[in-house]
């Protein structure tokens, strides 16, 4: 049966000679994978640009019962991203969150429109915003707790948690822009500097491990720190 769906891409592999496994985090069904013939071919019908991680797409889709692996019938990026391909930032941060992505909703099998609706619009807002972005991986980690289901209440809730499993402490300076993380949106001008960055990051991916049995090591997280110092 065909199904309309929207999706964001989260990831894919090759298989075979010539076509790929493509995770999508879907809005009907969840987390789920397609498998997609020919795309590595020149004459391709759908370029390989349309499954790169965080792409946003509308989707017909087949979904059989019982069966790990669907296909696409129909593929169409809505909305086209401007800026994060493009910009050295804002890849950067794409490519980390679509690996978070990946290990965070690896169990999220069923239908969510309130989480799948945060991410999709929080990634279309990264895209049209034009300065103080370079937290927005941050605040976007710091928001995803509430959807699911492990918000803490403040700096020290997080903090007590992440203390009982890692040994890391923050400064009292860090603990306030915890705190002011914590208490604020994706629209919230959050001013850090380079090590509040990373230790604010540190905390909250420990805090994820915690709520998380799927969660693994974050490949893309060095890279990150490299473009953001």
């Amino acid at each position: 049966m065909l199904h309309k769906t929207k999706g964001i891409v989260l990831g894919h592999v090759k298989y075979g000679e010539s076509s790929l496994i493509i995770q999508v985090y879907t809005e009907k069904f969840g987390i789920q994978s397609y498998i997609e013939n020919g795309v590595r071919k020149a004459k391709a019908k759908h370029k390989m640009a349309i499954f790169q991680p965080l792409t946003l797409l509308d989707l017909v889709v087949y979904k059989k019962a019982n069966s790990s692996i669907n296909r696409m019938s129909e593929i169409k990026v809505n909305p086209p991203y401007r800026t994060i391909p493009y910009e050295i930032i804002k890849s950067s941060i794409g490519i980390f969150l679509a690996e978070f992505l990946n290990h965070i909703l690896r169990g999220e099998e069923e239908e969510n429109p309130m989480m799948f609706g945060f991410i999709h619009d929080s990634l279309t807002y990264f895209d049209q915003k034009e300065d103080d972005y370079i937290n927005f991986h941050l605040q976007f980690l710091a928001q995803l707790t509430t959807y699911l289901g492990f918000k803490p209440s403040g700096a020290v809730e997080i903090m007590d948690e992440v203390s009982d499993y890692h040994p890391i402490k923050l400064r009292p300076d860090e603990l306030v822009k915890l705190e002011e993380l914590l208490a604020n949106d994706l629209t919230y001008d959050l001013k850090i500097n380079r090590e509040q960055r990373q230790q604010l990051l540190k905390v909250l991916i420990h805090f994820y491990q915690i709520h998380s049995h799927s969660f693994k090591e974050i490949k893309s997280l060095r890279i990150l720190h490299e473009v953001l110092s």
